[in-house]
């Protein structure tokens, strides 16, 4: 036996403290949750602090994390609370997006919404409402109608994430005005934005005020093996959420973009924040497969979406990308001829002629639309002049006809899409948008795309603020009264918002293949890196379909990352269901037989398989065409080769099929020899595994079709 001795100051300490931790385990409020592997607890302790904690399993992946909004006059949601009521709810349900990856998408989960009250004065009100989900749990905050609290001003926002470790993470430095970095793979206690942004020169505009800022979608892995992916839902009203990553305790907190005084979002009662969004699983495949984010977005506001049509289009934009021909006319605004009109520079892309031969390679290759840019007069002062812009949005360049090319067009039976550059003069866009769209609806135009680089004016404005998440709104909405979809370039990273405006078929809002023409280009990895963070909120328009991977530009080194493979590849993993097909024509032309699948592949799905997955590494995505027995799989690695393992047990039992694989060359590699590719066909069945290897930085796109009488010569796949 043996003995303690204890002064009778450390007794007291002591019993103090054991009774003050019995009070505070008495007064702590617990409310639980849960939806099959995923469990929530919502606490309210002592001091009247909500806080919450998630779990998948019995592993916690979210440790207790505070809750709270702190407002401009320095008075707090986060402190002080009393539980009035709490109630739960079980929805399920299911509903059919207008396009999409799948044909039906089911929204199940327990809702748990508490009440709170603050108990100083004047006691101001406040709702969390949590959705537990198989795959994640959605949070948000509503201020409910009430006396004391009307018109006010968000300053910051407190919630937390404690993450369990330190995780593997995949990550963008928090810049307001970009999202057109490079990922890094590191741990979190290895974040430092500030390097990032350094290194990254070839980003036009940035803004990174936090040196441990990282974007959302974030994705991690823990060291036991499970994805967690955070990011936000319906953002709307709101300023769009960035984290601050504390690299000594891992714990993620809300770090809301501010306008130009510094604030961060103006509010009036009643009203509720944008979902923060938790998706985890112990199958990287899940994270892919999750429509939890489409599940926390309202349903369509457009009633009548017949007109909705997704497509793939080629356009007058890569030439311009690696300089064989340019968006403005002239050189020199000031230099006139002898008539006093503007001397072209010769070397103009959107001239009627070149247009009208994209057109016909739309038309001859079975291609719905054809975009152009630089048709309208004011690109010779687009960038670096932070006044308002001159573009005027109906304008066009001498050398653009627009009635000659929209009628030649129609001839054959090809759409056009309108291209809108602000150059980030949103309020003058936003004066002229009636008269852009009324423009299109005219000239018969189905689609927009819209750019916005540059810095925002009004001055001091951020592309990721609440007055601009508020435009890019207002013009998804002025689009669809004129039944015109939407495709947005430099906009806020999307959050799902394309299940209420359904006419908003993708955006950019991340590194596209652009950067292969300038800049550092993208790595080897990358596309396996942007299903799991920027597309994890909606489409992207990635503009895949390059086919010359060297020689395109004037800078010999210069390459896309890739072999021509995985470029087909991209068309599957890289969903959008408006997809470019991005070289210009005279490149696909050399490689015909490889252009046939960019032909037959599909935009819009009735199935969606993710087959394997791992981020960083590999992804391997089965897609089955609406309304058809047809499926398209897309398979690519980063830049080590691997074989693609594909089991095609969800093909209907009992039938024949013909694949048709787009596979890399033996000789194939991304750096030495990325044009090699082999072209084989074969009988397969549901019982077939394809083994198709992958070079390094490469892919393999297959098309599966039913079989034929014609088909009966072929051999079956071993």
């Amino acid at each position: 036996m043996y003995f303690i001795y204890v002064s009778r100051k450390t007794f007291i300490v002591l019993f103090s403290l054991l009774i003050f931790s019995g009070a505070l385990a008495q007064n702590q409020q617990t409310i639980h949750a849960g939806m099959n592997s995923v469990k929530l607890d919502f606490m309210l302790n002592a001091d009247g602090r909500p806080s919450y904690k998630v779990y998948f399993g019995d592993k916690p992946i979210i440790n207790n994390s505070y809750l709270g909004i702190k407002l401009a006059n320095d008075s707090a949601f986060d402190k002080h609370f009393k539980l009035t009521s709490s109630e739960k709810t079980e929805v399920d349900e299911s509903w059919n997006p207008v396009w999409g990856e799948v044909k039906t998408i089911r929204n199940h989960y327990e809702q748990l919404t508490v009440h709170l009250k603050q108990q100083d004065a004047p006691g101001r009100l406040l709702t969390i409402v949590f959705r537990v989900f198989a795959d994640g749990v959605g949070f948000r905050y509503e201020f409910p109608n009430q006396p004391n609290l009307k018109y006010f001003i968000v300053s910051d926002e407190l919630t937390e994430f404690s993450l369990t470790g330190d995780n593997k993470t995949f990550w963008i430095p928090g810049d307001y005005d970009s999202n057109e970095y490079p990922y890094t793979v590191s741990t979190i206690s290895q974040v430092d934005a500030s390097v990032l942004a350094k290194s990254a020169t070839d980003i036009a505009v940035r803004y990174v005020p936090d040196k441990y800022g990282i974007q959302t979608p974030l994705m991690m892995k823990t060291t036991d093996g499970l994805y967690i992916n955070i990011h936000e839902a319906a953002l709307q009203n709101y300023t769009s959420m960035q984290l601050h990553a504390d690299t000594k305790t891992y714990k993620l907190t809300a770090n809301l973009v501010s306008d130009a005084v510094g604030n961060k979002a103006y509010m009036r009662a009643p009203c509720v924040t944008p979902w923060r969004t938790i998706i985890v699983s112990d199958k990287a495949t899940d994270i892919l497969s999750s429509k939890m984010i489409l599940n926390l977005n309202e349903p369509s506001k457009i009633e009548n979406t017949s007109w909705i049509k997704p497509m793939k289009f080629v356009g007058v934009w890569w030439e311009m990308q690696t300089g064989k021909s340019t968006w403005n006319y002239t050189d020199n605004l000031d230099t006139l001829d002898a008539n006093g009109k503007l001397i072209p520079n010769g070397k103009h892309g959107a001239t009627t002629a070149n247009v009208e031969r994209y057109i016909d390679f739309a038309a001859k290759n079975g291609i719905q639309g054809v975009l152009v840019e630089g048709w309208n007069t004011g690109w010779e002062e687009w960038f670096g002049n932070w006044a308002e812009k001159p573009f005027d949005f109906v304008t066009p360049y001498p050398d653009f006809d627009i009635k000659a090319i929209t009628d030649y067009a129609a001839s054959k039976g090809v759409k056009m899409i309108m291209h809108n550059e602000t150059s980030g003069s949103a309020t003058n866009y936003e004066r002229q948008m009636d008269t852009a769209f009324r423009f299109m609806k005219k000239y018969g135009y189905v689609s927009v795309k819209t750019g916005y680089v540059g810095r925002i004016i009004p001055r001091g404005e951020h592309h990721d603020d609440q007055w601009m998440v508020d435009h890019y709104v207002r013009v998804a909405q002025k689009a669809a009264q004129y039944h015109i979809m939407l495709d947005s370039h430099e906009p806020v990273r999307p959050t799902g918002l394309q299940r209420t405006y359904p006419n908003w078929m993708a955006c950019e809002a991340g590194r596209g293949n652009e950067y292969n023409a300038f800049g550092s280009g993208d790595n080897p990895n990358h596309e396996t890196i942007m299903p799991f963070t920027r597309l994890m909120g909606g489409p992207m328009d990635f503009t895949p379909g390059i086919f010359k991977i060297k020689g395109y530009t004037a800078d010999p080194q210069r390459q896309v990352k890739t072999t021509l493979c995985k470029q087909l590849a991209l068309y599957i993993t890289m969903y959008s269901p408006v997809q470019m097909v991005a070289d210009i024509p005279d490149n696909y032309e050399k490689h015909m037989d490889a252009f046939q699948f960019i032909k037959d592949v599909a935009v819009d799905w009735d199935d969606t398989k993710i087959i394997e997955a791992e981020p960083g590494e590999y992804i391997t995505t089965a897609r089955k065409e609406k309304g058809t027995g047809n499926w398209f799989i897309g398979a690519i690695t980063n830049e080590n080769s691997r074989s693609a393992i594909i089991p095609l047990d969800f093909l209907d039992k009992g039938k024949k099929y013909v694949a048709t694989i787009y596979a890399d060359g033996d000789d194939a590699d991304w750096k030495k020899n990325p044009e090699s590719y082999k072209i084989t066909k074969y009988l397969i069945s549901a019982g077939t595994k394809l083994n198709v290897k992958l070079a390094n930085g490469g892919g393999s796109a297959i098309s599966i079709k039913p079989a034929t009488d014609a088909d009966s010569g072929l051999k079956f796949y071993k």
